[in-house]
C-alpha cells in the first residue's frame, strides 16, 4: 500500500518529521517498507516563460529562444519542440541540471546545437518522469506547456509548481489488517499512534428526484458468497479528465489517473479500502444485476481485452442475459466507462474473500480490488464507499445522482466483541496500565467499551480473543514501555537430549576448524548425476514441490551431500585456497501412503586445501574425533563397498572411502570424492567429504560419564607382529586380538606396517604393542602368555602368522 502524505493530512496532522512519523507508525504495528520524494530525480528544473522565439539559421525545425528563468539574464535554449510559444510557461532544465529520459536519469549541460548557444533544455512531460494521464492537456511529442493548474512562477521548482514533490510512505499491510489497505485506514491508526484528532467527514450528496427502482434491479442468488451489493445511479454523466487535486492523489499512491468516473472509482477504493465499480447502464441488459454463479461453458471478455472461461463456482456480475463482471476481480469488455457513456450505476458490495483468491487464481489475474478482497472485508462499510463516491460526481460537476439507491442487504448486524478486563490485560501483558487509559486507548482505535465488553468497530474483522484486545493496548501503549519480565509459572527451559547432542556435534565439527554452514532444502534434481547416482537409486524418489521457484529448487532433498558439496565447488570457483564446512540439516524421505516425509538429521561435512595438506586419514581423524565426542565405544572402519548401505557411495574413490560403524551398526560414510564428480563440480584438487546419520549415532552412544579409579595393579605389555595377506585390514586384526584377549585387555595399538623384500610377495607385515591389566591383582607371565596364545591361535584362523 503506497500512502501519500499530502493525502493523509486530509484526515489528520502529521506535519511530524518523516522519520519520527514512519519511526512511530511502525512500532504500532503499521510496518514502513520504504518511503521517498515524487520527482526526487528532478534537479535544477524550474519554471520559465519563453520571451521570445526565432527560427534556428543553420535548421529548418529547430528554434532559438529567449526564457525567462527568475535570474538577472535571459537563458538561451534551442529546441526543436513545433508547440512552443511566446509567453508560454515551460519546464526548464538549467545547466548541470537533472531530468529522465527513457526510464534513467540524464544530466542536461549547456552546449552549442548547429552551432547556436544552447544553455539548458525545454522538457516535455516524459522527460518529467510524468505522461499525459498526469497532465491530460500536455502532449506526448512537444513541451510540456504549463496550464493555469499550475504554479506559473517564473524560478519556481518544477517539482513544487507542478504538485510532483508529494511524499510516499509504502506499507506493508499484513493479511489480518485489510482495513489499513486504505488512506482513512492509516489515517485511524495515525491519530491513534501519535494522540491526534481524526477527521473523517461523514459523505453526503445532494441528489436529484426519480425513481431507481424503475431504472435497476439487483438480486444476489448467492447470499453466501455475496452479503451485500448496493447500486446507485448517475444520470446526464459528463466524461472529462479529474481536477489536479485527484490525479495527484491517485499518481502518488501507484494509480494512473483515466477519466473523473474511473478516477472516482479508485479514489475511493484508495480512500476507503473499498473496492468499486462503474457500469455504463446501456450495456446491462435489462436493467438488471444478478450476482450469481458462473454457468457451466460461459465466458467473459474482461476489460483487458482478454476472452476467459468461466467455472460454476466463480461469483460473477451478470445483467438478464451475459455475466458483465468478475465479481470483486475485474468487470468485463463493455462494462467500462467511455467517452459516449450517459448512464453510469455504481457498484459497492462485499465479496467472499476466499472466493474473490480462488476464483483470481484460476484465472491467472491479480488486481487492487482481489487484493482487497481477498482479505476480507465488512459488508458495512459499502454504504459509505458508495455515499463518497456520489459525493465526488456532484463536487466534480460529473452527473447528476439519483437520491435513492438499492440495497441488497444480507450482512448480520450483530457487532464482533470480547470480554474486556482491564486486571487479566495487564498480567497478561506484564503492564499495570490503568483502565482509564486502556479504553481511551480502544476508543481511539474506534473501539467501544460497554459492560465489560470490547466492541469492535466493523472494519476490525481481526478481532476474536481477548489476546486482540491486549495486542490493540500494548502496540499503541508501546512495546518499548512494556517492562522486562520473566515468564511467570513455566519451568526453566531446557534443550532436550536430541538438541543437547546436535549442540555436542557442531561444537565438535568446530573445535576441529570446520566451518558451519546452512543450505537451502530444496534441491534441483540434477544435483543427484553431479553426485553420480544410479538411476535406480531409492534417493531419487523425492518430494516434488508443487508451486517451486524454478527447477533449481524444485525437489527437497533426500541426501545432504550434494548440498554441501555445492558451497565445496562455490569456493573453489571463487579461488579460496582451501574450504572446510559441514551442515546439519534434514534429508527429506518420501514414505508410502504418506501425505509427509520422514525428516531424519544429517551432517555433511566436505573440505579440500589447494596446499595439499589433507588426505584420507585428515578426514578419518576428524571421524574419530567426532566419535569421541559423541561417546561412541566399540567404533569400527570398514573399506565402503557399494552394498554398504549408503547409496552416495558412487560419490566417493573406491579404494579411498570407509564406512563409520558403532557397536555394528553403520551410521556413516566418509572418504575422498571420485575423479568424476571432481569433475561434475569444476573441483580440480582432491577434495572430502562425509555423511553421518545423527539420530542412528545418538541411538547407539552414551553421554553419561562412568567414573573409573585409577589401577591399583600394574599393565604387562607384549608386542605381536603377524604376517597376513596384503587384502586383510588391521580393524579385522586388531577386532581378533580384543576379542581373544577378553576383559583383561587394556589397549591395543598398531605401531608399524611393514612390506619389503623380508616379506613375501602379496603379504604385509603388522605389529601391534597389546596391553593388559588385571583389576584383582598383578597379571603373571603365565596369564599373559595364555592370552597371547589364544590371540595367534584365533589369527591363524584367517591366515595371520607370527611373523619369524
Amino acid at each position: 500500500m503506497d500512502l501519500s502524505m499530502r493525502w493523509l493530512a486530509d484526515y489528520v496532522d502529521c506535519d511530524m518529521p518523516i522519520k519520527e512519523f514512519v519511526s512511530g507508525i511502525t512500532m504500532s504495528g503499521s510496518k514502513v517498507e520504504c518511503y521517498g520524494e515524487e520527482g526526487d530525480y528532478l534537479e535544477n528544473v524550474v519554471v520559465g516563460q519563453v520571451k521570445e522565439i526565432v527560427p534556428h539559421p543553420n535548421s529548418d525545425h529547430m528554434f532559438i529562444t529567449q526564457v525567462d528563468v527568475g535570474e538577472s539574464e535571459l537563458v538561451q535554449i534551442v529546441t526543436g519542440a513545433q508547440n512552443v510559444k511566446k509567453d508560454d510557461f515551460v519546464p526548464v532544465a538549467k545547466h548541470k541540471s537533472t531530468v529522465l529520459h527513457e526510464g534513467k536519469t540524464v544530466k542536461i549541460t549547456k552546449g552549442k546545437l548547429r552551432g547556436e548557444a544552447s544553455n539548458g533544455m525545454l522538457c516535455s512531460v516524459a522527460e518529467l518522469g510524468l505522461t499525459t494521464h498526469d497532465f491530460p492537456y500536455a502532449i506526448d511529442d512537444g513541451i510540456f506547456i504549463l496550464g493555469d493548474d499550475c504554479d506559473r512562477t517564473v524560478g519556481k521548482d518544477i517539482r513544487e509548481a507542478i504538485g510532483f514533490n508529494d511524499t510516499k510512505v509504502e506499507f506493508e499491510i499484513t493479511s489480518n489488517r485489510p482495513d489499513c489497505m486504505s488512506v482513512i485506514g492509516l489515517a485511524r491508526e495515525t491519530a491513534a499512534t501519535f494522540g491526534k484528532e481524526l477527521k473523517v467527514k461523514k459523505p453526503e450528496f445532494k441528489g436529484v428526484e426519480g425513481d431507481i427502482d424503475q431504472l435497476l434491479k439487483v438480486k444476489i442468488h448467492n447470499t453466501d458468497l455475496c452479503k451485500r451489493y448496493i447500486g446507485a445511479i448517475v444520470k446526464n454523466v459528463k466524461i472529462e479528465p479529474s481536477p489536479r487535486w485527484l490525479r495527484e492523489r491517485l499518481r502518488a499512491c501507484g494509480v494512473r489517473p483515466i477519466n473523473n468516473f474511473v478516477d472516482i472509482t479508485n479514489f475511493v477504493m484508495l480512500e476507503y479500502g473499498r473496492p468499486m465499480h462503474a457500469f455504463d447502464l446501456r450495456y446491462v441488459e435489462g436493467a438488471e444485476i444478478n450476482v450469481r454463479n458462473a454457468r457451466a461453458g460461459e465466458t467473459i471478455t474482461t476489460l483487458d481485452g482478454v476472452v476467459r472461461e468461466l467455472s460454476e463456482e466463480m461469483l460473477v456480475i451478470a445483467d438478464a442475459k451475459k455475466p458483465v463482471a468478475v465479481a470483486g476481480v475485474m468487470g468485463g469488455e463493455y462494462s467500462g466507462i467511455m467517452e459516449d457513456t450517459t448512464t453510469v450505476v455504481f457498484e459497492s458490495a462485499c465479496f467472499d474473500g476466499a472466493s474473490v483468491r480462488t476464483t483470481a487464481k484460476k484465472l491467472g489475474m491479480r488486481t487492487d480490488a482481489s487484493a482487497r478482497y481477498e482479505k476480507g472485508l465488512d459488508p458495512h462499510e459499502c454504504y459509505e464507499a458508495l455515499m463518497r463516491a456520489c459525493q465526488l460526481v456532484e463536487e466534480l460537476g460529473a452527473g447528476e445522482v439519483v437520491k435513492n439507491v438499492v440495497d441488497e442487504n444480507y450482512q448480520s448486524e450483530e457487532p464482533s466483541s470480547v470480554e474486556f478486563s482491564a486486571e487479566w490485560i495487564n498480567n497478561f501483558l506484564g503492564t499495570d496500565i490503568p483502565e482509564e487509559d486502556m479504553i481511551k486507548t480502544l476508543e481511539s482505535l474506534e473501539f467501544k467499551v460497554e459492560n465489560g465488553r470490547a466492541i469492535a468497530p466493523w472494519f476490525r474483522i481481526d478481532i476474536e480473543y481477548k489476546a486482540d484486545v491486549a495486542e490493540e493496548i500494548a502496540r499503541i501503549y508501546g512495546y518499548n514501555n512494556i517492562p522486562d519480565t520473566i515468564i511467570r509459572g513455566v519451568a526453566q527451559a531446557q534443550r532436550t537430549p536430541k538438541q543437547n547432542f546436535e549442540k555436542l556435534i557442531k561444537n565438535a565439527m568446530t573445535s576441529m576448524g570446520v566451518n558451519e554452514i546452512e543450505t537451502f532444502s530444496f534441491i534441483s534434481p540434477k544435483y543427484f548425476d553431479k553426485i553420480a547416482l544410479s538411476e535406480s537409486s531409492k534417493l531419487r524418489n523425492t518430494v516434488t514441490i508443487m508451486n517451486p521457484l524454478g527447477e533449481d529448487t524444485s525437489v527437497m532433498r533426500t541426501t545432504i551431500l550434494p548440498s554441501v558439496l555445492e558451497v565445496v565447488a562455490r569456493n573453489y570457483s571463487y579461488r579460496n585456497p582451501e574450504c572446510y564446512v559441514f551442515e546439519l540439516g534434514n534429508e527429506y524421505i518420501p514414505v508410502e501412503g504418506e501425505v509427509l516425509p520422514e525428516e531424519p538429521v544429517r551432517l555433511g561435512i566436505g573440505f579440500y586445501d589447494t596446499a595439499d595438506k589433507v588426505d584420507f586419514y585428515t578426514l578419518k581423524g576428524m571421524i574419530e574425533g567426532l566419535m569421541r565426542a559423541a561417546g561412541a565405544e566399540d567404533v569400527e572402519y570398514e573399506r565402503a563397498a557399494a552394498d554398504c548401505g549408503f547409496d552416495e557411495a558412487s560419490a566417493f574413490h573406491p579404494g579411498r572411502s570407509a564406512v563409520v560403524k558403532v557397536g555394528g551398526e553403520t551410521v556413516g560414510i566418509f572418504g575422498e570424492l571420485h575423479p568424476k564428480v571432481l569433475e561434475n563440480y569444476g573441483i580440480e584438487v582432491r577434495a572430502y567429504a562425509a555423511k553421518i546419520n545423527i539420530p542412528e549415532l545418538m541411538a547407539l552412544t552414551s553421554q553419561v560419564k562412568t567414573y573409573k579409579p585409577l589401577p591399583k595393579f600394574p599393565a604387562t605389555t607384549r608386542d605381536l607382529s603377524v604376517v597376513c595377506d596384503e587384502e586383510v585390514p588391521a580393524a579385522v586384526l586388531e577386532r581378533i586380538i580384543k576379542k581373544s584377549v577378553g576383559g583383561i585387555l587394556e589397549s591395543v595399538t598398531l605401531f608399524d606396517v611393514y612390506r619389503g623384500e623380508q616379506i613375501a610377495a602379496g603379504k604385509k607385515s603388522v605389529s601391534y604393542s597389546i596391553s593388559m591389566r588385571s583389576l584383582e591383582g598383578t597379571l603373571t607371565d603365565e596369564q599373559a602368555d595364555k592370552a597371547m596364545e589364544k590371540v595367534l591361535k584365533e589369527l591363524s584362523a584367517i591366515g595371520a602368522e607370527l611373523r619369524a
